[in-house]
């Protein structure tokens, strides 16, 4: 599902700033489509790992730039030059709501007017649905932590290993982060009702698994559809 909103509003030749790169999976997806990608990180490991990932997919003549710099400052990056800005992990990785505006206004900075700005959050909801499938005796030890976590949405390492200290979101919470420096274009879950059968979805065929992904994308940006998804994305087309 991401990978078809990036494909409908990034077009092939765009300038891309990707904030907080991951493994490079969207990366080498851009970058086959032309587009030529300044790759933003704060770990080294990352930004060198996703540079070796394109070298070996033979596109390294797509890297427009590498920095090592956080998404709250982004300073040494040309401002308004890029069509769109990629925030796909760097908001869930800052606990602090303060941080979390910072990376959105530090995107919307570098972006060219009109440039587009696609960001990733985690919703809040689905921890307590893999925790009561998963370990339902544990409700009555953590009843302090889930109080806290209703209420600020942050979690940490005893709690959510696999996340470390990250913040779950709201869908009001994540849309509000972008009020008044971007216009909405979508705000969408990415699984919609998909989200627990993930290897279901990545076990089928092609075909089969497009029809599939078209009623995920008619369902996604419903409340229902956001309600059952593990992410949100939100895209959004910079004002002024």
């Amino acid at each position: 599902m991401t990978k078809r909103m990036l494909d409908r509003w990034i077009p092939a030749g765009a300038r891309v700033a990707e904030i907080g790169v991951g493994v490079g999976h969207y990366t080498e997806h851009l970058a086959a489509r032309g587009c030529r990608i300044h790759l933003i990180d704060i770990t080294q490991r990352l930004l060198d790992s996703t540079v070796v990932r394109l070298r070996n997919a033979d596109l390294e003549r797509q890297f427009a730039g590498v920095s090592r710099l956080s998404a709250t400052d982004l300073s040494g990056i040309d401002r308004s030059s890029f069509d769109a800005v990629v925030l796909l992990g760097p908001l869930y990785h800052l606990c602090e709501l303060s941080d979390r505006r910072r990376a959105v206004e530090e995107a919307a900075g570098v972006l060219k007017r009109s440039g587009f700005v696609y960001a990733a959050g985690i919703n809040r909801l689905p921890y307590f649905r893999d925790l009561f499938r998963q370990r339902p005796q544990v409700a009555v030890e953590r009843r302090e932590f889930h109080h806290q976590l209703l209420n600020d949405g942050n979690v940490d390492p005893e709690h959510v290993p696999s996340l470390g200290f990250a913040h779950l979101t709201t869908a009001a919470e994540f849309r509000s982060l972008f009020a008044g420096l971007f216009d909405e274009v979508i705000l969408a879950g990415v699984e919609s009702f998909t989200a627990a059968w993930q290897p279901t979805l990545n076990g089928l065929p092609a075909e089969q698994a497009d029809t599939w992904l078209d009623l995920v994308e008619q369902t996604g940006a419903t409340p229902e559809g956001l309600g059952a998804s593990d992410h949100f994305l939100f895209v959004g087309r910079k004002v002024g």
